[in-house]
C-alpha cells in the first residue's frame, strides 16, 4: 500500500534511519515527494518510494 496515502500536511513523522533529525512536520505531499521540516535537520524533500517515514502524530496546522 502507498504510504503517501496516510501523509498529509501537518502530520508529525520521523525518519527511523535518521533519529538524529528529530521529529518532523509534513509541509506538502506531491506524488511520492514529501517535504518535511525536521527539528534538527530543517526542511527536506524526500521520495517516499525509497524511504519509509514513521507517523508519530495526526495532522495539525503547519508551523
Amino acid at each position: 500500500m502507498d504510504g503517501c496515502l496516510f501523509l498529509a500536511p501537518g502530520t508529525t513523522v520521523r525518519n527511523p534511519r535518521r533519529p538524529d533529525w528529530g521529529l518532523g512536520q509534513v509541509q506538502s505531499v506531491i506524488g511520492s515527494r514529501v517535504t518535511v521540516n525536521f527539528e534538527e535537520r530543517g526542511k527536506l524533500t524526500l521520495d517516499i518510494r525509497h524511504l519509509q517515514l514513521e507517523i508519530v502524530g495526526p495532522p495539525r496546522p503547519p508551523r
